[in-house]
């Protein structure tokens, strides 16, 4: 594992929500913990090397997240073993997230429910193939409710933080 704390997102292309989700929380705990995490995202039908979707980029600009470098890639058993956090988009992709590796249900989420464990519930639509006011609309959405959760990943980084420097 990682020194820094590692949040993962997950959807299924990687390259509408998650990439999304990456810039926006990203975004938001910079000022709160500079060098102490790290955001990454991954599809679970993703492919290697694929660019954010041009209306998704677009879309993280309404909050500063610049997610124009992002490159897609698919969700492994490796990854998942290597963050502390991840956070799928639908109760979809948080089961298979536990069909990888079913040892990673303490750590992973439906992002809407976080930090409640339920992992079924509503989940962040898909605006695939939709107008960028529809992308606006889920970028909001994914950032605003992470801006109302983001003590709770603070609480996250701090407490890996004092766990390393305690040890």
């Amino acid at each position: 594992m990682s020194e820094k704390f590692v949040v993962l997102f997950v959807c299924t292309g990687n390259t509408c929500r998650s990439p999304m989700a990456e810039g926006a929380l990203r975004s938001l705990l910079e000022s709160k913990r500079p060098d102490k995490f790290e955001v990454i995202s991954a599809g679970t039908i993703g492919a290697s090397g694929y660019p954010a979707t041009m209306y998704a980029v677009e879309a993280a600009k309404l909050r500063g997240a610049d997610i124009s470098s992002h490159q897609s890639q698919p969700l492994t058993n490796r990854l998942v073993d290597s963050v502390d956090l991840i956070l799928g988009m639908t109760s979809s992709h948080v089961d298979q997230v536990l069909r990888l590796a079913d040892d990673a249900r303490s750590k992973t989420y439906l992002f809407k429910n976080f930090p409640d464990s339920d992992l079924q519930g509503e989940g962040v639509d898909d605006p695939i193939g939709q107008s960028l006011e529809r992308y606006n609309e889920t970028f909001l959405e994914i950032y605003e409710f992470l801006d109302r959760r983001l003590d709770e990943f603070v609480k996250l980084i701090d407490a890996k933080t004092d766990a390393e420097t305690n040890a």
